[in-house]
């Protein structure tokens, strides 16, 4: 099943001393899987020893992003597909990158076919969905096959690593490099990612007495990871829900992705003209904070495919995962310059950008009966109602 596919949405740096008024709201029960000293876990109660409990959002931070343990980083680990923990639409097969190479040749075009355009991919994974762009482009789209530099942003070495194999035909044309690496504007460029947001390290925090608390991480007396409420450790969360218009009620907890909105500034500043497509998991804020099936937030941990109630448990083992909150994602690419055009569930964004008619490229093309087969179970699960994509929506912004 996909990370998505459900009703239930729901490298950090060392840190400072954090005051924490310590109150229990939730403990685990089962403590770190393996006993070498140098696992992640270990080094996490480590800090929270000699440091105080961690703000949730650098606990997840290192989670998923350490260097040595985090889930993004591990070398060798099955993290996609029926062998992982989730599968993406990309897997699914290659109408989803067609269609979007599509999309983005229409781009391309409306902004007059300039002579050198960048597709910046952030969070690129392994790179299938950034071959099928080339593949498609390469046949269907020479004009800006020629002009295009597509740029691979993805921290992970071990993806990294395993994209540079899978793109090898394309090495001249292909840049890895981050995002946050570009000193100046690249010109005519989309930035785009696909389920970048939702694994983006959160804070979280949770209404009680009619105060704003933070939720941090530290450990019971064996060593098992457990939430503890203490003062917010920025102010930069009560902005949050004022400038959204929110009020969580009594005892609601939310989770607050500070990061999101710094991702989209710096993606605005590296586009001259051109457009930040964005494809997740999402809600607009009072959908997301209103919605009583939300009342603990929307935080997930997955692990072979099926939901994992303990979110503390196997820090670096499993995936960690929240629903984006799309008004804020908007209102801080409008700060930054970008221009809302659309926010569409993916399905129907898939059908007005050509899906069927890519379907019936695609299945020109094919080798053979079974890969036309595989095409049209591919846009089953992204056109259909109830299919995949019908859980994810898509954000166009443009600037310029």
């Amino acid at each position: 099943m996909s990370r998505r596919d459900s009703s239930n949405d729901g490298a950090a740096d060392e840190t400072d001393d954090v005051p924490v008024n310590e109150v229990e709201a939730g403990s685990v029960d089962r403590t770190e899987a393996g006993s070498a000293a140098d696992s992640l876990a270990a080094r996490l109660r480590e800090r929270i020893r000699r440091a105080g409990p961690l703000t949730f959002r650098d606990w997840m931070g290192a989670a998923l992003y350490d260097e040595r343990g985090g889930y993004y980083r591990r070398r060798g680990a099955e993290r996609w597909g029926r062998a992982g923990d989730y599968r993406t639409a990309p897997e699914r097969g290659r109408l989803f990158a067609a269609t979007f190479a599509r999309h983005f040749a229409r781009l391309y075009e409306g902004l007059g076919g300039p002579p050198v355009f960048h597709l910046l991919e952030a969070g690129g994974g392994a790179g299938h969905f950034a071959r099928g762009v080339l593949e498609t482009l390469r046949r269907d789209e020479p004009q800006l096959f020629g002009a295009l530099r597509y740029v691979f942003d993805e921290s992970s070495a071990d993806s990294r690593a395993r994209a540079a194999a899978l793109l090898s035909e394309f090495a001249g044309r292909v840049e890895f490099k981050g995002i946050e690496d570009f000193e100046r504007p690249l010109g005519d460029a989309i930035v785009f990612s696909n389920e970048l947001l939702d694994a983006l390290p959160v804070h979280r925090v949770r209404l009680r007495g009619g105060r704003l608390r933070e939720e941090y991480v530290g450990t019971d007396d064996s060593g098992a990871f457990i939430f503890l409420e203490g003062e917010p450790s920025t102010p930069l969360l009560a902005e949050h829900f004022r400038r959204t218009g929110v009020a969580l009620a009594e005892g609601q907890a939310a989770e607050v992705n500070l990061e999101a909105g710094e991702w989209v500034a710096r993606a605005a500043r590296l586009v001259g003209r051109g457009y930040v497509v964005t494809v997740d998991y999402g809600d607009e804020a009072a959908g997301l904070f209103k919605d009583p099936r939300r009342f603990e937030g929307t935080l997930c941990a997955f692990r072979g495919h099926e939901f994992v109630a303990d979110v503390l448990a196997d820090p670096g083992l499993q995936d960690l995962t929240t629903t984006v909150n799309w008004t804020d994602f908007a209102a801080a690419g409008e700060a930054a310059g970008l221009k809302t055009v659309a926010l569409e569930r993916l399905d129907a964004f898939l059908l007005r950008a050509g899906a069927l008619e890519q379907l019936e490229r695609e299945s020109a093309h094919a080798s053979g009966d079974a890969e036309v087969a595989a095409l049209r179970l591919d846009a089953r699960e992204l056109i259909l109602p109830g299919g995949m994509a019908s859980h994810f929506q898509v954000l166009t912004q443009k600037k310029g």
